[in-house]
């Protein structure tokens, strides 16, 4: 924008019931898809001993993170990937013929379930210091941000434990 008024996106994963697991913040003009990694490193789960675990199963997320690169980190780490493809992707694979590798799969009943991110992203924002972003430091807001977080692991702990 003209006005040098600088914006901030937020980047997350969440668990199925829509709880904050690993969150981080870019510039407003910062391309979703290179996210991808980061967030994923974010994530630590603990479970009631050992250590924290920090590979799921599978990570499910729109066409905006489908990338070979992504793919292949995913790969590496035996993760399931349930991202469809680009368009382009497609039919550039499609253009390639036999060279072009196998078409992506992705698993249509785990892929229902992505909106749990939208779902977390409304939960955060249900929070007026999130919503209106009144106070426009990167800092600030990110700290904001792990603090409505954390209202929302709690409020669910206490859902959970009567």
């Amino acid at each position: 924008s003209c006005s040098g008024h600088k914006t901030s996106k937020i980047h997350l994963a969440s668990d199925r019931r829509c709880r904050p697991l690993s969150l981080v913040l870019t510039a407003g003009q910062a391309a979703d898809s290179p996210q991808f990694v980061p967030v994923l490193a974010g994530v630590r789960v603990r479970q009631p001993q050992g250590r924290p675990r920090s590979r799921p199963g599978a990570v499910a997320a729109d066409r905006a993170y489908s990338s070979r690169a992504n793919r292949a980190y995913l790969r590496k780490r035996q993760i399931k990937a349930v991202i469809p493809e680009k368009r382009d992707q497609a039919a550039n694979r499609k253009k390639k013929g036999s060279r072009g590798g196998r078409p992506v799969t992705h698993d249509s009943e785990l892929y229902k379930e992505r909106n749990t991110v939208e779902r977390l992203i409304n939960k955060l924002k249900a929070w007026r210091g999130i919503a209106t972003r009144y106070d426009k430091k990167p800092e600030s807001y990110l700290a904001g941000l792990h603090l409505r977080a954390s209202m929302i692991w709690i409020d669910d702990l206490l859902k959970t434990s009567r």
